[in-house]
């Protein structure tokens, strides 16, 4: 059964996090990712650990795609890119804004070569307004959509988010776009283009807060592991380490207190039993719990509360999720051959379906693996693939050592 993206055509002009994450799901998808990337290549390429001269990061968030090294700015490098985009469907790019116009590779440069074109965007900021030509990185956006002030402990400095969560999300935005604009053009014939920001798409997610800040002009600050809705729900003390327990509703607060705890007077305490009042009193709610906690080991605990029925489980360190049998059983690390690296793991597809929806198919590619076979599937003699590559046009670093070009913005 083919994949639904199989003979989509994605141009992928995307560095680093945001745009990579979007057109590697895209190529699980089935989608044929064409990676173009200057000399110098995507500047993950450069992130530790290296091996056999490859980055191991990069090679797990460009799997399914292909890839080639052009200087864009080369009238025949633009000219050889022009041509891709105009076999493309999509066409992706995160440049700092007004980068793309100078290189004459924008959607209105492009829409009359190839109307259908879904041609999708992502920057710090987004295209317009009065950050529109700042730059951005996942840090800076997490610090000015609020997320920082809202993470960590209370008292505490403003704290990131483990993870590039707003690179992540854009990269989640750009997609449900993409697959949006590809719907609708399969609906009504034409393409569109598509642009969205670090900033929007991480302000986007924080839906409780928006709602409680213009329902009750409530600021959302730093409330550690714990719900600002809901409690007990956060990560508490054990024996051995924490664990964490979702036992909000009463259904699930009665359960927890009298099968799990076998506390059941407090049911009965006017500090806890009521929703609203366990929030209220969720500093003296984790006294309690935490006396209780901590007699026994985290896996006591998750286990009593598996049998009641209550959520909760172990605050684990990333070696131990990645070792868990649960990961395992559901495919979560999985084995692929990379050309240069070897045998390596690469992150398994988190949807699971009855039909084909995602499959890993091929490694990352090395930097311009795929230059000259590219080249050639849009018409390139081989006499001209040979002269782009001698002008330094076009670059595969298996071949040579990479000419000086001038470095993209």
């Amino acid at each position: 059964m083919p994949l639904p993206l199989e003979g989509v055509r994605v141009l992928d002009l995307t560095n680093v996090m945001a745009g990579p994450y979007c057109s590697m799901v895209l190529g699980d998808m089935g989608a044929e990712v064409v990676k173009v990337e200057s000399f110098d290549g995507d500047a993950s390429r450069r992130f530790e650990p290296q091996v056999n001269g490859e980055s191991y990061c990069f090679a797990v968030l460009n799997r399914n795609k292909r890839s080639i090294a052009v200087d864009m700015k080369h009238p025949r490098g633009k000219a050889l890119v022009m041509q891709l985009a105009a076999k493309a469907d999509v066409m992706m790019e995160n440049f700092r804004p007004g980068v793309v116009r100078k290189l004459g590779l924008d959607y209105e440069s492009l829409k009359p070569h190839n109307p259908g074109l879904i041609y999708a965007s992502m920057s710090g900021f987004g295209q317009t307004g009065p950050y529109g030509k700042k730059g951005g990185f996942d840090i800076i956006a997490q610090g000015m959509s609020g997320i920082m002030m809202m993470t960590g402990y209370p008292g505490g400095r403003p704290a990131k988010v483990g993870i590039a969560m707003n690179d992540i999300a854009s990269g989640v935005t750009a997609l449900y776009g993409i697959l949006g604009a590809y719907i609708g053009r399969l609906r009504h014939g034409s393409g569109q283009y598509l642009e969205t920001s670090l900033l929007e798409a991480g302000l986007a997610w924080s839906i409780w807060e928006f709602g409680a800040y213009f329902g009750g002009g409530e600021l959302p600050t730093a409330t550690g592991t714990r719900h600002r809705r809901s409690a007990p729900y956060q990560a508490y003390r054990s024996q051995d380490g924490y664990v964490t327990v979702g036992a909000g509703s009463q259904k699930l607060w009665r359960a927890f207190a009298v099968q799990v705890c076998n506390r059941p007077e407090w049911l009965e305490d006017p500090r806890f039993n009521d929703p609203n009042i366990r929030v209220k009193n969720a500093d003296a709610l984790e006294v309690e719990l935490e006396k209780l906690l901590t007699t026994q080991p985290t896996a006591y605990w998750v286990e009593k509360m598996d049998a009641a029925g209550v959520p909760g489980g172990p605050v684990y360190g990333y070696d131990q999720i990645l070792k868990d049998p649960h990961i395992k059983a559901r495919n979560m690390v999985v084995d692929i051959d990379h050309p240069k690296i070897g045998p390596m793991k690469t992150l398994g597809l988190p949807i699971k379906s009855t039909g084909a929806l995602t499959q890993i198919r091929q490694p990352a590619p090395w930097l311009g693996q795929h230059t000259e076979e590219v080249l050639r599937e849009i018409g390139y003699a081989q006499d001209d693939v040979r002269q782009l590559f001698e002008a330094g046009v076009v670059y595969d670093s298996a071949r040579a050592p990479a000419p000086t070009t001038t470095e993209q913005e």
